[in-house]
């Protein structure tokens, strides 16, 4: 196991620099209807509800 200095890291998170083209998308998927599903698969109506979403925060606690 190797161990790296806080500076190291940072240096490393920095030295890689990806082009929007080298990205590639992150597929998300949530639970509908007791089962997951990809959100990609939604369609354009119930993407548009998933979008819309707020996540709750009970009040005085640390998320």
């Amino acid at each position: 196991m190797t161990h790296f200095s806080a500076t190291e890291n940072t240096a490393l998170a920095t030295a890689v620099q990806l082009t929007d083209a080298e990205r590639q998308p992150c597929e998300v998927w949530t639970r509908v209807m007791g089962y997951h599903r990809p959100v990609a698969s939604f369609n354009t109506g119930k993407q548009g509800e998933h979008n819309e979403r707020q996540f709750f925060a009970e009040p005085g606690r640390a998320c």
